[in-house]
């Protein structure tokens, strides 16, 4: 399905939405909506921090933050889109939210050695969208993660927060949405996948996905913009194959050394039927179904972005003929 509007997983996106001037009300109203700040607590205003984050960078997604910003008092926010599995992200978060922290002293303030130049330190507020599953044993799509004390669970150490929301997580259906942070949720699942009854739906009275919509319309954006997106999407989709190429090397490796022969035939979602012969190494028949879903997902992202075939075939693996059963 063809819509107006762009995917807002799509890193050049994420960085557009929240990361630019232009939508800075978009970032100020996500802010407030996940953190749940009202009246006197509310973000009014927030000032951009330099990072090495630029539109071309954006789209070859180095290890750098997508937003960092800080308001008027000082606390500091990083918010990060994070698309493809990141084994020790959690880690990466800690050492971002770390390295902010530090940061707020300057060269001239450590000569001093006292105690006041501490007492400036501001919080961090570390918030990621995750498109995979980072904790597993939990249920909840979105979690705080604080500092507290292990016997009365008082949070003294006050300066760090962590909230993760995990899409995968996330099943509940248009009509059953009940809360703010509900509705940013399906906005980062769905939005680009949505008409305009869905969008209307959604939006209700809620300015700040409405905001969000207005963020990603295609019609607001330039052709070089387009283009840009259109890179991001490709190299996310490369990435993919990478990573597939990665799992093929490793099974013609266990091929090689013959210590597991095996053959399994399988019917997949009843539209693709195979068979799979060979030598492979500590694989379970549940683990290579598990990769022929991945191969049949890559090739249903890459439809849903109208590719043509022979490239979808080229990274999913897929034959042409498989591909069209998909449609």
């Amino acid at each position: 399905m063809i819509t107006q509007y762009l995917n807002p997983k799509n890193n050049f996106v994420f960085w557009q939405i929240f990361g630019t001037e232009k939508n800075k009300e978009v970032l100020i109203l996500f802010l407030n909506d996940i953190l749940e700040y009202k009246d006197s607590k509310k973000i009014v205003e927030v000032e951009f921090l330099p990072t090495s984050q630029d539109p071309e960078i954006a789209v070859y997604r180095q290890s750098i933050v997508d937003v960092l910003c800080k308001d008027k008092i000082g606390t500091q926010f990083i918010v990060e889109m994070q698309i493809n599995s990141h084994k020790g992200f959690e880690k990466r978060a800690q050492f971002y939210a770390a390295r902010a922290y530090s940061r707020q002293i300057l060269t001239e303030d450590e000569d001093h050695k006292e105690m006041a130049v501490y007492a400036k330190l501001q919080g961090v507020i570390f918030i990621a969208v995750s498109n995979f599953i980072m904790f597993p044993d939990k249920n909840e799509w979105k979690s705080t993660h604080r500092i507290l004390d292990t016997k009365t669970y008082a949070n003294d150490l006050k300066d760090f927060c962590f909230k993760f929301l995990e899409l995968p997580k996330f099943k509940k259906k248009l009509e059953d949405l009940n809360s703010i942070q509900e509705k940013w949720a399906y906005f980062f699942k769905y939005a680009h996948k949505s008409n305009m009854v869905d969008v209307d739906n959604l939006i209700g009275k809620d300015i700040s996905i409405q905001r969000a919509f207005e963020a990603i319309n295609k019609a607001s954006w330039t052709e070089e913009q387009l283009l840009m997106y259109d890179k991001a999407q490709k190299t996310y989709f490369d990435n993919i194959a990478v990573e597939q190429q990665k799992i093929e090397d490793a099974e013609a490796r266990g091929e090689a050394k013959g210590k597991i022969e095996g053959k399994i035939e399988g019917k997949i979602e009843g539209k693709i039927e195979g068979k799979i012969e060979g030598k492979i190494e500590g694989i379970k028949e549940g683990e290579i179904k598990g990769k022929i879903e991945e191969k049949l997902e890559i090739a249903r992202r890459m439809l849903t972005d109208k590719l043509p075939l022979e490239t979808i075939s080229k990274y999913s693996g897929l034959t042409i003929d498989e591909i069209k059963k998909l449609l």
